[in-house]
């Protein structure tokens, strides 16, 4: 029973056994990263990921002033949520800039 995939016709009845509170319960400790995926779940998570950064996109395209935060992808199986990227200081821009000035002179 554990290699059925979840859309099978015992894992259903299962679910629509399940009280709801059990149901509500197990909803909200979901974690879909622990989960098994079937190729065309990883499609559709790609799918949902690239129409959330064509829109983001579009908005930053289209709007004026700040800029909304950038999309970030459907979590996976298997996969840990993407490490924040580090900001770059004043003094590293400097630092980049006087040194991409003294190669271009």
């Amino acid at each position: 029973m554990q290699h059925l995939p979840p859309e099978s016709a015992t894992w259903t009845a299962l679910r629509n056994a399940m009280p709801e509170e059990e149901l509500a319960k197990q909803a909200d400790k979901g974690e879909p990263e622990k989960g098994r995926w079937s190729q065309l779940e990883q499609l559709m998570a790609a799918n949902i990921d690239v129409s959330r950064r064509i829109e983001h996109v579009l908005i930053c395209a289209n709007s004026k002033g700040r800029r909304p935060e950038a999309p970030k992808p459907v979590r996976r199986p298997g996969a840990r949520p993407p490490r924040p990227k580090s900001q770059l200081s004043e003094a590293g821009a400097n630092f980049l800039f006087e040194l991409t000035r003294d190669r271009a002179a």
